[in-house]
């Protein structure tokens, strides 16, 4: 079953994405996932998905990141930290990373890149709690280089909302919770 947001965010989709549902397209833990149908290949369709859940300030953003990578390994073949760093500021922190994984698709392996930024949100009533957002892009290896622009435009349009917010899908969107 698809997930709701710990936050209510805002995004604006890149033109060729199309809005899914997250139990339809086989991603119940997320809250929001869109699709890049001309990059499918079989089996598999370029995807962002995203999801967040409240967390203690205790907890870094390397280890919610780390704990990402395990779950990852844990349903893949295999899984590599290629790159990792963090983002922004002390009042809204980030990290990305980006994974090469090794899944099994079908009875085909397939190596995907993975595009994840996190991002820190914290709770105007309880300072000891935050909200992580994370965002993920997946993509074939050889089809990532062509849909990295896409990601990083989406990412850049992601802000805060407020929960009366409403949009639709590739226009401007706002799953809530």
């Amino acid at each position: 079953m698809a997930t709701s947001m710990p936050v209510p965010i805002e995004f604006r989709l890149p033109e060729g994405w199309q809005a899914a549902k997250p139990d339809e397209v086989g991603a119940p833990g997320a809250a929001f996932v869109a699709l890049h149908p001309t990059s499918q290949v079989p089996g598999f369709t370029t995807n962002i998905t995203i999801d967040g859940e409240v967390r203690s300030d205790e907890i870094s953003l390397v280890e919610v990141a780390e704990e990402s990578v395990t779950n990852l390994a844990e349903a893949s073949r295999g899984v590599a930290v290629s790159d990792r760093r963090e983002i922004g500021s002390a009042d809204a922190p980030g990290l990305t990373q980006l994974l090469t994984v090794s899944a099994v698709i079908g009875e085909t392996t397939r190596e995907l890149v993975q595009c994840q930024v996190y991002l820190a949100m914290p709770d105007e009533r309880d300072p000891g709690v935050r909200a992580v957002v994370r965002l993920a892009m997946t993509a074939p290896s050889e089809q990532f280089d062509s849909v990295r622009a896409d990601f990083q435009e989406f990412v850049s349009t992601v802000r805060a909302g407020s929960s009366g917010d409403s949009g639709t899908p590739g226009d401007s969107s706002s799953p809530s919770g």
